[in-house]
C-alpha cells in the first residue's frame, strides 16, 4: 500500500529545500560574487543563472504548493487557517503566493522586461534592485521556514 501522504510530506520538504535553498545561494552567493565584475558583464551573468534556475524554481514551486495543500486537506488543517497561533502557516501560504505571482505572472508578463530596461539605463541601479529583493525574500523565507519547522514540531 502506498503512503500518499508521506510521499506528498517528502516531496514538499524537498521543493522547499530547493526553491529556498537556491534562492539562499542565488542571493548569498551568486550576486555578491557578480558585485566583482563589470556591471554589463554582471548582468548578462546574472539574467543566465536567473532564467535557469527561474525554470527549476517554478517546479519547485508548484510541487510545494501542490503537497503543501494536499498535505493540509489529507490531515484536516484547514481550520488552522483562522487560528493566529498559526502564523507560520499563513505565512507558508503568503510565501508561496508571492512566488507563485513573481514566477508565474510578474517575470513572464513584465517583470524581466521592466528590469532589461532598466538595465540598460543603469546597469549598477538594476543590479542594487535585484540584490535588495533577493535579499527581502530571503530573508522573510528563511524566517518563514523556520517558523514552519518550528511551529510543525510544538515550538509555537
Amino acid at each position: 500500500m502506498i503512503d500518499w501522504p508521506s510521499i506528498a510530506r517528502a516531496v514538499h520538504v524537498l521543493s522547499i529545500v530547493h526553491w529556498i535553498g537556491g534562492l539562499a545561494f542565488v542571493t548569498f552567493v551568486i550576486l555578491p560574487s557578480l558585485g566583482e565584475f563589470e556591471p554589463d558583464r554582471r548582468l548578462v551573468v546574472f539574467d543566465a543563472l536567473e532564467r535557469r534556475f527561474s525554470r527549476q524554481a517554478r517546479i519547485s514551486v508548484l510541487l510545494a504548493g501542490l503537497s503543501g495543500f494536499y498535505l493540509l486537506d489529507i490531515f484536516g488543517h484547514w481550520d488552522h487557517i483562522t487560528d493566529p497561533s498559526f502564523w507560520w502557516l499563513h505565512a507558508m501560504m503568503a510565501l508561496w503566493a508571492v512566488f507563485m505571482v513573481m514566477l508565474f505572472v510578474a517575470e513572464p508578463l513584465f517583470l524581466h522586461g521592466w528590469f532589461d530596461a532598466r538595465a540598460r539605463r543603469d546597469p549598477d541601479g538594476a543590479f542594487r534592485i535585484a540584490l535588495r529583493g533577493h535579499r527581502v525574500l530571503s530573508t522573510l523565507a528563511l524566517i518563514t521556514v523556520a517558523g514552519a519547522v518550528g511551529g510543525a514540531h510544538g515550538l509555537f
